[in-house]
C-alpha cells in the first residue's frame, strides 16, 4: 500500500492523487502514486481534467483499491499530471478525496463512498481550532459529548445543499432567494456571490491584530427553519506564524460564475457545529458541543 495526505472534500466528488508521472514543480515535495508498485493497478487512458474555484489538475484515470479511515473501494481515481493554482503549491495534500454526490464527479466516475460496501454511508467532521486535533469518523456519526440542533434534507444532491432561509448581520435580514447552502468541508471559509455576502458584513471590521474582536457582532444563518449563530470567535480566523498571531475575516465575497447559485458553507461555519452527512437518507445533521 502507498500513503498519501488528502483532504477529505464534501464539495467534490473525485479521488485524485499527485503521479509519479506528474510533470509540475508541486510533485517534488509531495509523495506520488506510483502505479509499478502496485499489483492491483489497471489502466484506463481516459483523460482526468478539474478545475475548482482556486486552480485544476489534469492527468489521466487509473485504477485501484482505495483506503480511506480503514474501508477500501476498488474504483477509478485521477492521477495528476499538471495542476494550476498557487493553492496546490502552499498545501501539504497529496489528493483530494471526494465526498459528495456521484452527480458531479468527472468522468462519471462512482465516488469512493457509494464504492465501498459499507451499510452505514455516512460520515461526520469535528474541526476545531489548533493546537486541539480535528477528526472525521467514518461510517457513521459519534454523538457523545454533542447535541443536536437540527438535521436538514438535501434539496439538490450535487453539493450537500441545503435550504438557505436566510442570513442576518448588523445591517439586517438578507435575501437569499434562489440560493442554496452548499455544505463544503473543502473549503476554509464562508463564501458567497457579493450580492449576499456585502450587505451581510457591512461595517464588520476585522483588526488584523485581533483588537476588539470580542465586540463585533453576531452573523446568523437560517436553514429550513433553524437558525445557527455565529459568534465574531467563530467567524474569525485566528492565524499565527512565526509566533505572531493575526485575524482575518472568515466570511468573504467571490466573482462566482453565472447561474452559480450555491452559497459556500465552509469550515468557518463547521467549527463551531460538528457536522454528520448522510448518504443512507440524504441528511445533514449539525452538532454543538456539550
Amino acid at each position: 500500500a502507498q500513503q498519501f495526505a488528502v483532504v477529505p472534500d464534501t464539495g467534490s466528488s473525485n479521488l485524485w492523487i499527485y503521479s509519479s508521472n506528474c510533470k509540475s514543480v508541486i510533485c517534488r515535495t509531495h509523495d506520488t502514486y506510483d502505479a509499478k508498485a502496485s499489483s492491483t493497478y489497471s489502466s484506463s487512458g481516459d483523460a482526468f481534467d478539474i478545475e475548482y474555484g482556486s486552480g485544476g489538475v489534469h492527468g489521466y484515470v487509473s485504477h485501484d483499491v482505495a483506503g480511506f479511515g480503514g474501508v477500501s473501494a476498488q474504483m477509478g481515481f485521477g492521477e495528476v499530471q499538471n495542476v494550476s493554482g498557487a493553492t496546490f503549491y502552499v498545501s501539504q495534500m497529496d489528493g483530494i478525496i471526494g465526498l459528495g454526490y456521484d452527480t458531479i464527479s468527472v468522468n462519471n466516475l462512482p465516488t469512493w463512498l457509494m464504492s465501498t460496501n459499507l451499510e452505514d454511508k455516512s460520515f461526520g467532521f469535528y474541526l476545531h481550532n489548533n493546537p486541539e486535533q480535528s477528526y472525521m469518523t467514518i461510517p457513521g456519526f459519534e454523538t457523545e459529548g454533542y447535541t443536536l440542533v437540527n438535521t436538514h434534507n438535501v434539496i439538490e444532491q450535487t453539493y450537500w445543499n441545503l435550504n438557505l432561509v436566510s442570513m442576518t448581520g448588523p445591517n439586517g435580514t438578507v435575501d437569499t432567494t434562489g440560493y442554496k447552502a452548499a455544505i463544503d468541508s473543502g473549503t476554509s471559509l464562508i463564501i458567497g456571490s457579493s450580492n449576499l455576502i456585502n450587505p451581510l458584513i457591512e461595517g464588520i471590521v476585522v483588526d488584523q491584530m485581533c483588537a476588539g474582536i470580542d465586540s463585533l457582532p453576531d452573523i446568523t444563518f437560517r436553514f429550513d427553519e433553524t437558525d445557527y449563530v455565529l459568534k465574531a470567535a467563530d467567524y474569525v480566523v485566528q492565524v499565527t506564524e512565526f509566533g505572531t498571531t493575526q485575524c482575518l475575516m472568515g466570511i468573504m465575497a467571490m466573482d462566482l460564475p453565472e447561474g452559480f447559485n450555491y452559497f459556500i458553507v465552509g469550515d468557518v461555519f463547521m467549527r463551531p457545529y460538528a457536522t454528520h452527512f448522510n448518504r443512507n437518507d440524504n441528511t445533514v445533521s449539525f452538532y454543538t458541543r456539550n
